[in-house]
């Protein structure tokens, strides 16, 4: 059975930083399309970083230069490190991967994706 499991999340002040993981069972992070999203009340979900299998990485602006994905293969694990957090990074933060996306900014898109994880709630304060 495919699972991703997230967790990292926590309370910080602006500017303070997290890093996020997600565990993968039932198939290897190396062999799946895989990415970082988030919903805060009130909006849409939306793609915040994505890693594809060959290593590739994608960002949305809104996290550019402060958020960084990363891939263990090792321990199954992908990561999203968040540094210089604004409270508009509050949100609830979801893994998700699937085993048939390619190419870029493919990955950012929510809906193309078929496996999810519970998420992780993040909580910037001012």
């Amino acid at each position: 059975q495919v699972q991703l499991v997230e967790s990292g999340g926590g309370s910080v002040q602006a500017g303070g930083s997290l890093r996020l993981s997600c565990t993968a069972s039932g198939f290897s992070v190396s062999t799946y399309a895989m990415g970082w999203f988030r919903q805060a009340p009130g909006k849409e979900r939306e793609g915040v970083a994505a890693y594809d299998i060959d290593g590739v990485t994608n960002y949305t602006d809104y996290v550019k230069g402060r958020f960084t994905i990363s891939r263990d293969n090792a321990d199954n694990t992908l990561y999203l490190q968040m540094s210089s957090l604004k409270p508009e990074d509050t949100a609830m933060y979801y893994c998700a991967a699937d085993p048939y996306l390619r190419g870029g900014w493919r990955l950012l898109r929510d809906r193309l994706y078929n496996h999810w994880g519970q998420g992780t709630q993040v909580t910037v304060s001012l």
